[in-house]
């Protein structure tokens, strides 16, 4: 790394409508720098990073790069001149196969009438490599959102960049993806380019960066060297206050009566023969490498994917669940992984998302009754903190986080009475997560049953009462409360069986 500034911004503003999403913000980014961008979501840094790849223009300000100021126009722009950015949200064509999509700009960029398919997908599998072995001729339609994520990446390594942006790249990576994308980011380094990494994750940032710089409410806060500040320090600058406790306090007592309960349920290819029972009052957690199945289970407890076998039960009465519709009517609800996919309706307003999961709430004699569901959206928007100008924002303008408030408060708008929750904290900064990990408390005491699927073993730990943990499609262990570890996690995961003086005592393994 170099003190000489690759990139510079200056007193950048860009408003949308009323929303000043960025204010007189700076940024300095120097030649061969890791360097983290930290901040609350809605605080700017997609905003910015969207501005730096030629996706939006700055309502003010200028940026400089080697020194001269630029302006990027359009995202080729931004090619042109050796920015690249690996988007949170996937930004991929599903209809097209993987290699199709790792070298799409060269593809609108050649000027032959015909494609050598086999030298492009000999040149896309060794992109691929480096990250994971995913066949390149697969359509990414029929890929995990994991391994989409990783093609995003496999995408962002074959542009010459000066400059990579990357925007919570290891949201849905296991683990081993994610040390192998910190490899190719220090090798990146090695060779003189500048990355820029926003993520939520201190760990990584604490790891893999040089310098971190915190917005706040679309404003520029601070900029230290990584080796002068802690992760207490980043937080309280990212979130203007002190977070004393992460998680909430777990269920006292025993639990109440069986909410839900499982019975040798299976699918056609991904599990078999699953077994679970959540209570009133507790957090239940599912655990599992990504590919194991987990999300194929909630999905097929709630009629989504068909079932080969087994029975469901909601409040000790057998469901007949054929479908999603038939699981809304018997209180049963799922929050999707796939936000931008299946989670929300991007391009409608926050109003029509919200009732979108049961009209008849908000409909008289047959007409929708738009007072009924402006005071629903408000009640609901307000209870989760969603930031925003108004409850007719489309749900597209809003940032990741607030578009997965907007999710949940989709969820909550029929009182389900059992919510499986696929990821919901997944690329969202940590003061939004202390208030959604307390509201899943609070429904929980108020008797709804709750299941989170979670990646992040510390969410696991931190949130649940217990952890059911999934390997190859079926159950490998139930952890209770006083066993919950990462170590004893990531065994069951993994298909490791304890060793015998294991101090995991509070375990069931299966």
């Amino acid at each position: 790394m170099t003190q000489a500034p690759i990139l510079e911004i200056r007193g950048v503003c860009k408003t949308f409508g009323p929303v000043k999403a960025l204010s007189d913000v700076r940024f300095e980014l120097r030649r061969g720098e890791v360097h983290a961008l930290c901040g609350e979501n809605g605080a700017g840094k997609s905003t910015l990073m969207n501005i730096l790849a030629g996706v939006l223009q700055p309502s003010e300000g200028e940026i400089l790069l080697d020194g001269e100021r630029v302006a990027i126009a359009s995202p080729a722009a931004a090619q042109r001149l050796g920015i690249g950015l690996v988007h949170q949200e996937i930004a991929l064509c599903p209809d097209a196969t993987v290699a199709e999509n790792i070298f799409m700009a060269a593809i609108n960029a050649r000027r032959a009438p015909l494609m050598n398919f086999q030298k492009l997908y000999v040149e896309a599998q060794k992109v691929m490599d480096q990250l994971a072995p995913i066949p390149v001729r697969t359509k990414v339609a029929d890929l995990s959102i994991s391994n989409q994520q990783l093609v995003e990446i496999a995408k962002a390594l074959t542009l010459d960049c000066k400059v990579l942006m990357l925007d919570e790249p290891t949201a849905a990576l296991t683990e081993s993806e994610a040390q192998r994308l910190f490899s190719i980011v220090r090798g990146l380094q090695q060779r003189g380019i500048s990355v820029v990494y926003i993520s939520h994750r201190m760990a990584e940032i604490f790891s893999l960066c040089d310098r971190v710089t915190v917005f706040r409410d679309g404003q520029y806060v601070a900029t230290d060297r990584i080796a002068d500040v802690s992760p207490d320090d980043v937080v309280r600058k990212m979130v203007g206050r002190e977070i004393t406790q992460l998680y909430p306090d777990k269920l006292a007592g025993a639990p109440g009566r069986a909410l839900l309960s499982v019975k040798g349920l299976s699918d056609s290819d991904c599990f078999a023969n699953v077994d679970l029972e959540l209570r009133a009052g507790e957090i239940l957690g599912i655990g599992g490498l990504i590919g194991a199945g987990r999300s194929e289970i909630a999905q097929t407890i709630c009629g989504l994917r068909p079932a080969t076998a087994g029975k469901v039960e909601i409040d000790g009465k057998p469901q007949r669940i054929r479908t999603y519709s038939d699981a809304v009517k018997a209180g049963l609800v799922y929050l999707s992984e796939d936000r931008k996919g299946s989670g929300v309706f991007l391009d409608m307003p926050i109003s029509a998302n919200i009732s979108a999961l049961d009209l008849n709430k908000v409909t008289s004699l047959g007409m929708l009754n738009r007072k009924a569901e402006d005071r629903q959206a408000t009640e609901l928007s307000k209870r989760l903190g969603v930031r925003m100008s108004g409850i007719g924002a489309t749900v597209s303008t809003l940032s990741g986080g607030n578009q997965q408030k907007v999710a949940i408060a989709k969820q909550l708008s029929v009182d389900p009475r059992v919510i499986l929750m696929d990821e919901p904290t997944r690329g969202i900064d940590v003061g939004a997560k202390v208030e959604i990990h307390r509201l899943l408390r609070q429904l929980a005491a108020k008797g709804v049953g709750i299941v989170v699927i979670s990646s992040e073993l510390p969410e696991l730990i931190g949130l649940c009462d217990r952890v059911m943990v999934v390997h190859e499609g079926r159950i490998a262990g139930e952890l209770a409360a006083g066993a919950l570890g990462e170590e004893a996690i990531m065994r069951l995961a993994s298909g490791v069986k304890a060793p015998s003086n294991s101090k995991q005592q509070a375990a069931h393994v299966a």
